[in-house]
């Protein structure tokens, strides 16, 4: 049969499929009993009719895919196939289950060959997350093992097929169609003497999956991010710039935004109220600013319910000076980002030192981390974050020329790419003569993505017209970032080679 004679459509079965399915069956399953009996297949359509689906060809029922509900723990452990069972030949479906149980897959022998099971193995996952359950389970008998039974034993068998030494047409396919084996089951089902009663527990996890007790608290598949791409101007007091931040952050959360981002030391300019002939003494002039932007900043996100990542600020402790960025969540509670890696500049000018932490913070609207401009250039750090589940990078910059924003936009763009979350970078624009080492300034605010097909095609969400004083939005989807973990093209994250290499942290989260 050529595919140009296919008229292929997938459809829930009803009551009156049974005559087909009986045949399909009985011919597929001639070996273990063939078909169930009528009562049986209505009885399992009635309680679970999303479960039971079909392919047809013409009106022909050319594949099926039966499945239950049941409680993840109980069949995540040893089973055999008669504890799916009831009285009378009826299969038990549990209404209250955590997961599916994958019962039967069948597809008629002339077409074979069409890759219909793989289509009726993605509606099942399809279904799996659209029910919000745990996983799929399955009981996969191994139908070669016979042949092999005097030389190998049963974990031997399943440990050639997963090389790819042996092929068995029902875990090969398994294996491949996201599956992993959880363990081996005996006495499975008896009567299977082709698998010698053995079968393979398999497993396919739902990666979208939300526990029932947070499911309707949890954060919204999309998320807006705003960014604050800032002009550089003369202040005359704290509270004139203070105004100016309660404005955009005003803006920002009339656009419904769920993060607002500021530059790096994009205060800088209150420096102007103090004698500048000392450079170390003008930034601790600033550092004297940081606990009152902090708190009021803080105050600011809990009145616009915006989670606010305050760009950056000099802190002093003692005789040291360190440069720190606040995550202000609009729950009223405060983390803290160091910038760990301190430029030249900060070094011999300011003498800032850097910090010895990194972290990954939880939010309502996601995993989100910082990195203060240079940082960003360190890929040690995204890959750290990226093991703790980061979704969103958040980037306040300061740059004074066009090849040092690209430094940063570059390096960004690449830990968007080799994790596989989004970056948001956000500088400051403008020229102030009036202040010492803020006379130039350039920026491009900017978000970037992973790159594949979910995502834009020069993986770059949203930016902004360079040297404007202007805001960006963006909206961002996480269970996107999920998908690609699990089913992208290419799957950084779970490819990496950790059995050479690895990324060794002096310190904890």
């Amino acid at each position: 049969m050529s595919p140009e004679e296919l008229h292929l459509q997938m459809r829930n079965m009803r009551d009156d499929d049974y005559p087909q399915l009986k045949e399909l069956m009985d011919s597929v399953y001639d070996d273990i009993g063939g078909a169930w009996e009528e009562h049986t297949i209505r009885k399992l359509i009635n309680e679970f009719p999303d479960g039971q689906i079909c392919l047809e060809d013409g009106g022909k029922i050319v594949g099926v895919a039966l499945t239950v509900k049941v409680t993840y723990d109980r069949f995540s452990n040893p089973h055999r196939y008669d504890d799916l069972l009831g009285k009378k030949e009826t299969i038990l479906n549990e209404k209250e289950g955590d997961a599916l149980y994958g019962l039967d897959v069948l597809i008629h022998p002339d077409y074979r060959g069409y890759r219909l099971g793989r289509r009726l193995y993605d509606a099942r996952k399809e279904l799996c997350m659209q029910h919000n359950l745990k996983a799929i389970l399955a009981g996969g008998r191994i139908v070669n093992y016979h042949k092999y039974a005097k030389e190998l034993t049963a974990s031997q068998y399943l440990e050639k097929v997963h090389r790819r030494e042996i092929y068995d047409p029902i875990l090969t396919f398994q294996l491949a169609n996201d599956f992993s084996v959880k363990r081996l089951l005996g006495k499975y089902l008896p009567e299977d003497k082709k698998s010698k009663g053995y079968a393979t527990l398999l497993e396919w996890n739902n990666f979208l999956y939300e526990a029932s007790d947070s499911f309707m608290t949890s954060r919204s598949r999309n998320v807006r991010v705003g960014a604050v791409q800032w002009q550089m101007r003369e202040v005359e007091s704290v509270e004139q710039m203070l105004k100016q931040v309660e404005y955009f952050v005003d803006a920002l959360s009339s656009y419904k935004s769920d993060f607002a981002l500021f530059p790096e030391f994009f205060n800088a300019p209150l420096m102007g109220l103090t004698d500048q002939s000392q450079q170390m003494d003008a930034i601790r002039f600033l550092a004297g600013y940081t606990e009152r932007f902090k708190k009021e900043m803080s105050q600011m996100a809990v009145s616009y319910n915006i989670n606010i990542i305050t760009g950056s600020m000099p802190l002093q402790e003692g005789d040291s000076l360190y440069n720190v960025s606040y995550l202000c969540r609009r729950d009223g509670s405060v983390e803290e980002q160091r910038k760990l890696h301190i430029t030249p500049h900060e070094k011999s000018d300011w003498v800032i030192e850097g910090g010895d932490k990194v972290a990954v913070f939880q939010t309502d609207a996601g995993r989100v981390g910082i990195m203060i401009c240079y940082d960003v250039e360190f890929p040690e750090l995204g890959r750290l974050m990226a093991e703790e589940g980061l979704e969103i990078l958040f980037v306040p910059f300061w740059t004074d020329t066009r090849n040092a924003y690209l430094r940063v936009r570059h390096c960004a763009q690449a830990r968007a790419v080799e994790n596989e979350c989004y970056v948001v970078i956000c500088g400051s624009v403008g020229n102030l003569p009036q202040v010492e080492s803020l006379d130039v300034q350039y920026s491009q605010s900017s978000v970037f993505s992973p790159s594949d097909f979910a995502f834009p095609h020069d993986a770059v969400m949203s930016e902004t017209t360079p040297n404007t004083e202007m805001l960006m939005f963006s909206d961002l989807n996480l269970d996107e970032l999920k998908y690609l973990h699990n089913e992208g093209s290419v799957t950084n994250l779970k490819d990496r080679r950790t059995d050479l290499y690895d990324v060794s942290r002096k310190f904890n989260f």
